[in-house]
């Protein structure tokens, strides 16, 4: 051995590679430690993820984090919480909300809150078979929809809880739809306050489904068939609550008029039982005025088996505001005269069609607080009476209040 290694046989730690912790210190002090080792008990440097050296500067390129990449360019959608999305939606017309639903699954579940869709009116579309069903399963209450064209309506089993509908206000009134689709809607529903089926093929399974709506207020059947006096006499008998009832030109037979009479609500206030030639008579007009003595607007136009005689019967009503006897052909002239002051509460009376114009004049001198012909459409638990619309300026109100969500054309 050469004289420059005999200081390594002296050394004073013998296990240099695990020293105890506590002599670790003056182990790697002393002065004849190799440089190898010292190499090996060193720290490690840190390597950088990529270097470049550009005019002797020394530059370290890293991949920005995800939260802070996303902050630099604005707030994400995905972070924003569901409250302030549905505030969002909520104004959005009803075509853009539709396109909302079909970015991805969360956008989809909030554009379809029952919150979004309380009020819609699909009036204008020519096929609203599937823009009806999709409505129907945002659970909406107020559903405007005169004048469809439904070819076809699948909906799930009507059942309590979940899948019933929450329909409180429905306007059909004048569609073409099959009663299999109809029955599928409306025995879905127990909730229902305001309904129009105008000019529907009804029956009878439709018509008991609707007497579960005990709550109903107003109910317009106006030109429906379909169904028997039996299944309307359940109807009217279980709701208990309606104010106003239009049941005008259905295609009722004598049965059908006392069925409406004899089971009509007490608290009923406006009446329409207008197109009955043959089948109301004077024994009709006695029961309906002794069951429903609050009625002040009364529609018996086109019943013509009606006489004079009626009259005294009428006088009981003692808030009749509106009388209606267009067509009554049976009564006389003379009788009319002294209608006012038979009726003293009587503000408006029709009688078209069986009063010359020429007449007129007379008439209305004899009877000067009235208003003779000025109401020539029945308004009787219409949702949108025909008064009102015009075609510069259609009304879109549905029981005169209109829907958030509308189609535009």
């Amino acid at each position: 051995m050469s004289e420059a290694s005999g200081p390594l046989q002296e050394l004073p730690c013998p296990n240099l590679l695990h020293p105890p912790r506590s002599k670790r210190k003056s182990c790697l002090g002393s002065e004849a430690t190799p440089t190898e080792l010292l190499l090996q008990r060193s720290p490690r440097p840190k390597h950088p993820r990529l270097v470049s050296r550009a005019k002797e500067n020394v530059f370290v390129l890293a991949r920005r984090s995800r939260r802070r990449r996303r902050s630099a360019s604005g707030v994400s959608w995905d972070h924003l919480p569901d409250e302030l999305l549905l505030r969002i939606y909520f104004c959005l017309p009803l075509q853009d909300l539709l396109r909302v639903s079909a970015v991805c699954k969360r956008w989809q579940r909030l554009a379809l809150d029952e919150s979004l869709w309380h009020s819609v009116d699909l009036e204008g579309l020519t096929h609203t078979g599937p823009a009806l069903q999709y409505v129907l399963k945002t659970r909406v209450q107020r559903l405007r929809c005169p004048r469809a064209f439904v070819e076809k309506l699948e909906l799930p089993e009507p059942r309590s809880g979940s899948g019933a509908l929450r329909l409180v206000e429905l306007d059909l009134s004048s569609s073409i739809i099959s009663t299999s689709a109809l029955q599928s809607i409306v025995c879905g529903c127990s909730q229902l306050r305001y309904l129009s089926l105008e000019a529907l093929q009804l029956s009878d399974t439709i018509v008991s489904c609707l007497a579960k709506n005990r709550d109903l207020l107003q109910l317009n059947l106006s030109g429906c068939s379909g169904f028997s006096a039996a299944a309307l006499a359940e109807l009217l008998g279980s709701c208990c609550s309606l104010e106003q009832l239009n049941m005008s030109w259905c295609s009722f037979s004598r049965n059908h008029v006392q069925s409406v009479v004899q089971n009509l609500s007490p608290g009923v206030t406006a009446l329409n039982l207008s197109g009955y030639r043959d089948s109301l008579l004077l024994d009709d007009v006695k029961v309906l005025v002794e069951r429903c003595p609050n009625i002040e607007t009364l529609d018996l136009s086109d019943c013509t088996l009606l006489m004079a005689d009626c009259f005294p019967v009428l006088k009981q009503l003692k808030k009749l505001h509106h009388l209606s006897l267009s067509r009554c052909y049976h009564i006389h002239l003379a009788a009319l005269s002294d209608l006012g002051q038979t009726l003293p509460s009587l503000a408006y009376l029709d009688v078209f069609g069986f009063v010359q114009d020429s007449q007129l004049a007379a008439l209305k001198k004899d009877m000067p607080r009235v208003g003779i012909n000025a109401r020539p459409f029945s308004s009787v638990a219409r949702p949108t009476p025909a008064s009102r619309v015009t075609a510069s300026h259609p009304d879109q109100n549905m029981w005169s209040r209109r829907c958030r969500l509308r189609v535009r054309l």
